[in-house]
Formats: structure tokens, C-alpha cells, sequence
């Protein structure tokens, strides 16, 4: 059954999302054979209020990402995690630099390999390595993409290399 819900403004979503995800957090029951909870990460300007709830959340004591493992949804190519515009970046400042994440069970792709096939290998060998996804958190871009998956990438696709489209590329230039 799918269910819909209306928000006033982004924040209030935000809010519902953190506290959506709070609640699979601390239900989960580490074993051995599935020590961490693992989610899915966006970027972007849309899960910010997310963020910026869950840290609220952390700092007041109602939520640990000890028992969690993140996987972002996606990286620019050839810019190096420095940048500030990285999605290493916007993730350590958004989210992992405020919380008590265990800095191995972070995921970022390295859009600087040299082998971009084999690091997208590597990526998927990590994620079915924990598992899978538990959560997969989603942004949608101003033409529909999703994940940098422009439009007309097929929705089963794996972890792979995209060419963004000029509106894409325009959309995301004021960040740069």
C-alpha cells in the first residue's frame, strides 16, 4: 500500500524523513551476520533539513549511528573529495562531521579513480557486502533525474558513470 503525505515546506518533510529514519535506526538489532544498518544517501539542496534534523536528533540524544553504514548515491568525476563542492564535502559537512558515525561504514564513490567501471565494481561489491540497502533516501533533480540518473537510465541499473545533460550541468553550476 502506498500512502502520500502533504507537507507545508521543505523543512517540515525534512523533519518527517529524520524522524522516519530515526525510528528504523533504533529499531535495528545488529547481528553478526548484519552488524549496521545500511542507507542510502543523497545530495543537493533537498535532504539538507533532513540532515540537519538528524543531527538535532543525534546531539539530543535520541538517535546513534554507531550500528549504521552510508552509501551516497553519487559523486562528481575529477573533482578531488577536497573540493568544496564534493559531495565528500557537502557530506562531512552536513551530516558525518556532527554525529558518531564510525568513519569506515562511510561510502562516497571516488570520482577521481582512474577506472571508473572498476570502481563502480567496487561500490556494488561494498553494498551487497552489507547487504544491501536498507533505506534508500532519494533526491528528484530539477529535469527528473534521479541520483544523476538522467532521464531514460533504466531504473535497474547499477552503480555506474553518467554523463549529465546541459540542464543538469546548468542547474548545478551555482554551486560552482
Amino acid at each position: 500500500m502506498i500512502k502520500t503525505y502533504l507537507f507545508k515546506d521543505s523543512q517540515s518533510v525534512g523533519v518527517a524523513a529524520a524522524k522516519k529514519l530515526a525510528d528504523k535506526i533504533n529499531a535495528f538489532k545488529p547481528t553478526l551476520s548484519k552488524p549496521y544498518f545500511v542507507l542510502g544517501l543523497p545530495t543537493g539542496s533537498t535532504p539538507q533539513p533532513m540532515y540537519q534534523e538528524l543531527v538535532r536528533l543525534y546531539k539530543d540524544g535520541f538517535l546513534s549511528f554507531k550500528n549504521v553504514a552510508t552509501f551516497n548515491m553519487d559523486e562528481y568525476c575529477e573533482l578531488p573529495v577536497t573540493h568544496p563542492e564534493s559531495y565528500h564535502s557537502f557530506m562531512f559537512e552536513n551530516l558525518f562531521k556532527h554525529i558518531d558515525i564510525i568513519p569506515e561504514n562511510i561510502h562516497i564513490l571516488n570520482g577521481l579513480a582512474e577506472d571508473k567501471e572498476r570502481e563502480c565494481a567496487r561500490y556494488e561489491f561494498l553494498i551487497n557486502g552489507c547487504g544491501g540497502i536498507d533505506i534508500q533516501v532519494g533526491g528528484i533533480g530539477s529535469n527528473g533525474h534521479i541520483a544523476f540518473n538522467e532521464p531514460g537510465t533504466a531504473f535497474d541499473s547499477k552503480t555506474h558513470e553518467v554523463v549529465l545533460t546541459d540542464q543538469t550541468r546548468q542547474h548545478n553550476a551555482r554551486f560552482f
